[in-house]
């Protein structure tokens, strides 16, 4: 009976252990961004958010040409009914060498894997991780991607131009498994395109993953580039886009939204490692969830966080 009973007891310490474990806080340990209106930096976002200033712009001129594409009615073919977007400064800047990648590589590489690339340096930093004291760590990397303006740019080009980078510079899957590999991470490394959600499902994965003990940290977070006027023109076309580029959520006034692009990663561990790591703590993840709004006005993944 004795037995018995210390096995019971064993049996229920392990249950509660795993209970524990499955909703365990994920502590965010660091963060990186590249938003519209300057926000290049955490700080520089927050200060954009506290004097609500407005970051959205006409569309730069080195994506197209925003006078002959716009027309006032949204049922014009082959045009977009608004001039406006939220974008991100310095599209062809990027330090390919520092990622030790060649030049003849680099003009290949989508501009999101660029930003990604990027960003998640920077994320890093901020958590004051040591890059090369990860290399070889089981540390994840989820990664919310969708939009594929360049790879339909580069193949406008001539046949003979295709070169030995063109599916590796522009696959998702690649973007997530490039990260990985230029850090020299060991823990899972997926591409998640759920449409406008993609980034809060990669973090939910993330937070998943660490909880299952699969990684032991994670970079996660999204990324978005707009190079292109076809998709604005069919979401146009859909009556999705707001006029004056402005998203009017819940309000009677709302007649569309505004397409955007930027990058965002956090450095997450699951809380109890983040405290034994002396990690600085800056918000918890306590829970997550997705879902399918299945028969209804859209077709679009949603992700709760």
């Amino acid at each position: 009976m004795a037995r018995a009973l210390q096995a019971i007891e064993k049996l229920q310490a392990r249950v509660s252990e795993l209970q524990q474990a499955s909703t365990e806080p994920i502590a965010i340990i660091g963060l990186g961004c590249r938003f519209p209106g300057g926000g290049d930096s955490p700080a520089a976002f927050w200060q954009l958010l506290h004097e609500g200033r407005d970051a959205i712009s006409e569309v730069p001129s080195d994506r197209w040409n925003a006078d002959a594409y716009h027309h006032p009615e949204p049922a014009t073919t082959g045009k977009i009914v608004t001039r406006y977007g939220g974008f991100v400064d310095h599209l062809q800047a990027f330090d390919a060498n520092f990622f030790g990648i060649a030049p003849k590589e680099a003009v290949s590489l989508d501009p999101q894997q660029r930003l990604l690339l990027e960003v998640a340096w920077e994320a890093m930093e901020h958590a004051g991780a040591v890059p090369e004291r990860w290399a070889g760590q089981p540390v994840g990397v989820f990664v919310g991607i969708s939009s594929n303006d360049y790879s339909r740019h580069l193949l406008q080009r001539p046949e003979t131009d295709i070169d030995a980078y063109l599916a590796t510079g522009n696959s998702h899957s690649a973007a997530a498994g490039r990260l990985s590999y230029s850090l020299g991470l060991t823990g899972p490394s997926l591409a998640v395109d759920t449409a406008c959600s993609s980034s809060l499902v990669a973090v939910h994965l993330a937070c998943q993953s660490l909880r299952n003990r699969e990684c032991d940290a994670a970079l996660a977070g999204g990324v978005n580039r707009l190079l292109a006027p076809e998709f604005s023109i069919n979401f146009s076309q859909a009556r999705m886009l707001a006029p004056d580029g402005r998203c009017k959520t819940f309000d009677a006034a709302a007649d569309g939204f505004a397409r955007g692009e930027g990058g965002g990663v956090v450095v997450l561990k699951r809380l109890t490692d983040a405290v034994a790591d002396g990690d600085t703590v800056l918000a918890l993840i306590r829970g997550s969830a997705v879902n399918q709004d299945g028969r209804s006005g859209g077709q679009i993944g949603r992700a709760h966080v």
